[in-house]
């Protein structure tokens, strides 16, 4: 959706593309660090839900709270990368035809019509592209766990790359940080090729 606003000639365009994408630029750490301010039992995200509740419901302390803290980990992911797939995206749609547009308007094609028969089908690259990089990076979740929760609490937040980390730099079971590693590389492996193998084009 950001990709096809942003590819719109409109004016103001370009400071929209750079607002969105300015969060991929910044350093994940002091993301990390701004995020876990905000998400403190009396930080901006409480306050904000208080305040549109009328003060009727109060929000837990996110990163502390076993069944919040991942829910809030991933949110957090989720507004630093999407500038970068929103340029895949843009990217994409910049490689269609314009031809193609002009032969559907030709046609009396609607919009939805537009993206269901010209924008998505031309897009088949780019959804394999980014759905392979989301998974790795999901799988190499690091970061944002080691600043924010440090796999707490209970582990309920420890992902295959910090178990890894955490096994073979802080308990020094080199080993077994080796086989968890090991098991991270087929993990992506497998889902990157049943990905590749469900996207593939058809004859």
């Amino acid at each position: 959706m950001l990709a096809l606003l942003v590819n719109a000639k409109v004016k103001g365009v370009n400071f929209f593309r750079t607002v969105y994408f300015l969060p991929v630029v910044t350093s994940m750490v002091v993301v990390s660090i701004l995020w876990t301010l905000l998400y403190q039992k009396t930080g901006l995200v409480n306050e904000l839900i208080s305040h549109l509740t009328l003060g009727q419901v109060h929000g837990p302390d996110w990163l502390t709270d076993p069944s919040t803290a991942m829910p809030a980990i991933i949110v957090m992911s989720v507004w630093q990368g999407v500038g970068f797939h929103m340029i895949i995206w843009l990217a994409g749609l910049q490689t269609i035809p314009q031809e193609l547009y002009e032969a559907a308007d030709m046609d009396g094609a609607t919009r939805w019509a537009r993206f269901r028969h010209v924008t998505w089908p031309g897009l088949s690259a780019t959804r394999t592209f980014v759905l392979i990089t989301i998974t790795i990076s999901a799988f190499a979740l690091f970061t944002q766990v080691s600043v924010m929760t440090q796999g707490g609490p209970l582990d309920s937040t420890s992902t295959v790359v910090y178990q890894a980390v955490r096994t073979g730099y802080s308990q020094q079971q080199t080993g077994y940080a080796s086989a968890i590693s090991l098991v991270f590389f087929v993990l992506v492996l497998a889902v990157s090729l049943v990905q590749r193998f469900l996207t593939r084009e058809k004859d």
